[in-house]
């Protein structure tokens, strides 16, 4: 019979540990962050960094396993946080199953008061939404056609069923207010409320390849820097067409769904506020200048020389982009 291993400093030992392992590995929260989950339970942060640095790494070993690792020897305090934040976290997303076996609950769900609290309207497409290919088909095949439709479906599901990529991403992101994951499937501002006309076009600029942006660009006035130049260079004229083509496809749905958006543009520019001045948020010469020009066709502006702005690096370093739909789309364009 083995013998059981407990910590002698620790809190818990190896039953509390094989007991939350088991319970969060069909968690919707098995790929965050540590660092996110412990932040969102008001805990002491995860202390050590890394990208992945999430559950998914940790709860395959057995108590034994995880104690002898380099960053948890000798530190069974460490466990002891690790276990607990597990544990906290799975208290958060179990009573979801419960809570939406009444319709009735709806007005007291956490992701719907969420959408309230950032001001995400609930019926945003989810065409509009960066996700993968395989996460947009499954959506589709579920009739899955605005967020609060996803949302509901999702939390409904995560009792059951172990989802994972970006469909958990976006849902734990909805689910503990992530501003910066949002930001990488929702045309969202992080430290603002509400969803953009301008952080949606960008999304789908920025799913494709840089040589296709700058080439892009190019086309339609900018001066380009040396590198971003060099980079145009080298993108197909024929993958540069077709990217072309879905990111005016998409301008005109995104414009269709932001029509109060659009309209405060409009009045900000009758204002004297220049359009760049509007896109400059993005902090992104090569994705301004595509978008103030994808613009031009829905807004009423005072004559003037077609934007030349010198394409230059971000002053600060921009959100991650994981893999969305947009970015599928755009690997078929790579070669």
């Amino acid at each position: 019979m083995e013998t059981q291993i407990t910590s002698t400093v620790g809190k818990y030992g190896e039953a509390d540990w094989n007991k939350v392992r088991l319970s969060f590995a069909s968690s919707i929260m098995m790929d965050t962050s540590l660092s996110s989950l412990a932040q969102n339970l008001d805990m002491a942060d995860w202390p050590i960094e890394g990208a992945d640095e999430v559950p998914s790494k940790y709860v395959g070993l057995s108590f034994g396993d995880l104690s002898a690792l380099p960053q948890f020897a000798g530190q069974p305090k460490r466990v002891d946080q690790l276990i607990s934040i597990l544990r906290e976290t799975l208290a958060f997303d179990e009573p979801f199953g419960e809570m939406l076996s009444d319709v009735t609950a709806e007005k007291d769900n956490p992701i719907l008061k969420n959408f309230a609290k950032l001001e995400i309207p609930e019926d945003f497409p989810m065409p509009l939404v960066a996700l993968t290919a395989e996460t947009r088909a499954y959506c589709t095949s579920e009739s899955l056609g605005t967020l609060k439709e996803f949302a509901l479906f999702a939390q409904n599901m995560a009792q059951n069923v172990v989802v994972g990529g970006d469909f958990r991403a976006l849902l734990n992101a909805l689910s503990h207010i992530d501003e910066r994951t949002l930001a990488m499937y929702l045309p969202y501002r992080p430290g603002q409320r509400g969803l953009h006309l301008i952080e949606g076009l960008a999304l789908t600029v920025r799913a494709f390849p840089p040589e296709i942006q700058a080439h892009i660009a190019h086309e339609f006035g900018a001066r380009l820097g040396p590198e971003d130049a060099a980079r145009a260079k080298t993108a197909r004229l024929e993958d540069v067409r077709n990217a072309r083509g879905i990111i005016e496809q998409q301008t005109a749905s995104y414009v269709e769904f932001f029509q109060d958006d659009l309209a405060s543009m409009q009045q900000q520019i009758n204002d004297g506020v220049a359009l760049g001045r509007l896109a400059a948020v993005l902090n992104d010469a090569i994705v301004e200048t595509i978008i103030t020009s994808l613009l031009r066709a829905y807004l009423n502006l005072p004559v003037s020389k077609t934007p030349t702005r010198t394409s230059t690096p971000p002053a600060f370093e921009t959100p991650p982009r994981r893999g969305g739909f947009f970015a599928a789309i755009a690997r078929l364009f790579k070669k």
